[in-house]
């Protein structure tokens, strides 16, 4: 099988793919774009992922035999779900429990808590509106996380691309102003997480 070339920078969205890709044994190539550089408005990019964000893949080996661009570290993780079999189920009951945690992650507990990260530790001046507004929001969504995971040992059940979407944000909870002392549940996922060989490989890639 041609190897899947993976378009990232050591973000949490990338850590996703890596994440899934390591878990399935997927063969892949990495090719770095360095967004401090403005590697991501580069043409040759756009053409894979026309909002200028990573991660971005193309796999050689796409449905009909000729190859895919998929961006949208979301979509990502649903194709190579399909494509695999592998940690997106097919029961329907058992799908749409993780695509619910999966763009509960995509379109709150991610960019949320990346504005919590940027107001805190980015903003070119303290704004404290934003850092309180920001850091409440954090904690209001590990909250949600909590009371979820005192009832499931994986956040939609069995371990799954919902849980590969959200542990490289909360591998950040200091940043945000989180302590997991604060969230038992979430602490003993992390844990869980964080020794699993394919995280702890995904975690390490780096452009270094």
């Amino acid at each position: 099988m041609t190897a899947i070339d993976i378009y990232i920078w050591p973000t949490p969205n990338a850590h996703k793919i890596t994440i899934m890709l390591e878990e399935t044994g997927l063969e892949y190539n990495v090719h770095w774009i360095n967004i401090g550089a403005g590697d991501q408005f580069k043409p040759d990019f756009l053409k894979i992922s026309p909002n200028n964000r990573m991660p971005a893949i193309v796999d050689h080996d796409g449905p009909d035999g000729m190859p895919i661009s998929i961006f949208e570290s979301g979509a990502i993780l649903q194709y190579l779900g399909r494509k695999t079999g592998k940690y997106y189920p097919t029961d329907e009951r058992q799908r749409v429990a993780v695509e619910e945690w999966l763009m509960w992650q995509m379109g709150g507990f991610g960019p949320m808590l990346g504005q919590a990260h940027h107001f805190r530790l980015y903003a070119p001046e303290q704004v404290p509106y934003g850092i309180k507004r920001y850091t409440d929001e954090a904690a209001r969504l590990y909250g949600v996380l909590e009371r979820k995971l005192a009832k499931t040992e994986y956040v939609a059940g069995d371990y799954s691309i919902a849980d590969m979407s959200i542990i490289g944000w909360v591998k950040s909870h200091e940043g945000q102003g989180q302590n997991l002392d604060d969230f038992p549940n979430v602490k003993r996922w992390y844990a869980l997480m964080m020794a699993r060989d394919a995280v702890k490989r995904a975690l390490l890639i780096s452009p270094e």
